[in-house]
């Protein structure tokens, strides 16, 4: 037996183990975190954009189907809600910071949100896209579990609205940096609310490791902005079906 045999015997014997996978999405993310600190936290190398290029030239690579990967990357997928709900903790501990801008936080919000709404049906209605499209991009701006849910209650397609959720969100963590220089935003509270009502989890993620009060008021602005949008779109979708 040559040497390639031999390591093919192990490439098959390790794709198949779950554990394999879920390895090798931990090792694929902290390669791009790395990168990305190395690189002073340059916007373009966010490590959930780079990691998710890596496990995909992976799978494509060697032909491996995403259901035997997802067996062994679930467990990740699992720590998804209760990561979410974590983002409680500082919000607690600075809610007195926070309250001081209810206000502006609850006004940004719902305008926030309700120009989310109009662009991305405006640009779809441009593009003459079909109506089962049109729902599935709406919620695209929230975070992916409550955007799932509204695209399937509307009649999008969960799954697509999920994939389109991600790009909005490393989109945003990506451009979010220089577009709040462009507009010499320096306020962190704003920059950070910005992220999170833009970008949702990714953006929250970024402010979060610029600065603790940026990371507090995004995961305020995507908490809020998820509410919001899953009373909003709903609540349009049956109006219009009334006076249609």
């Amino acid at each position: 037996m040559t040497e390639a045999d031999k390591l093919y015997q192990v490439w098959v014997y390790l794709q198949a183990e779950p554990l394999f996978w879920l390895t090798l999405t931990i090792g694929a993310y902290l390669l791009a975190d790395k990168a990305y600190r190395t690189c002073h936290l340059f916007p373009i190398l966010n490590p959930v954009a780079v990691s998710i290029m890596l496990v995909s030239a992976c799978l494509i690579s060697f032909d491996v189907e995403y259901e035997r990967y997802f067996d062994g990357a679930k467990f990740i997928h699992f720590l998804l809600g209760p990561a979410t709900v974590a983002l409680a903790i500082p919000i607690y501990l600075n809610w007195n910071i926070v309250s001081r801008a209810k206000t502006a936080i609850l006004i940004s919000v719902f305008l926030g949100v309700l120009f989310a709404i109009s662009i991305t049906y405006g640009i779809a209605w441009f593009l003459d896209l079909d109506i089962k499209t049109i729902m599935t991009l709406l919620p695209r701006n929230v975070t992916a579990p409550i955007a799932m849910g509204i695209s399937e209650v509307i009649g999008g397609v969960p799954s697509l609205t999920a994939i389109l959720t991600i790009v909005t969100g490393i989109t945003g963590a990506a451009l979010g940096t220089f577009t709040l220089d462009l507009f010499r935003i320096k306020n962190m509270a704003a920059r950070g609310f910005a992220f999170g009502l833009a970008s949702h989890g990714i953006g929250t993620a970024r402010a979060m490791s610029k600065n603790d009060e940026a990371g507090v008021f995004a995961a305020v602005a995507m908490g809020l902005s998820g509410i919001v949008t899953a009373l909003i779109i709903p609540l349009i979708f049956l109006v219009a079906q009334d006076l249609l």
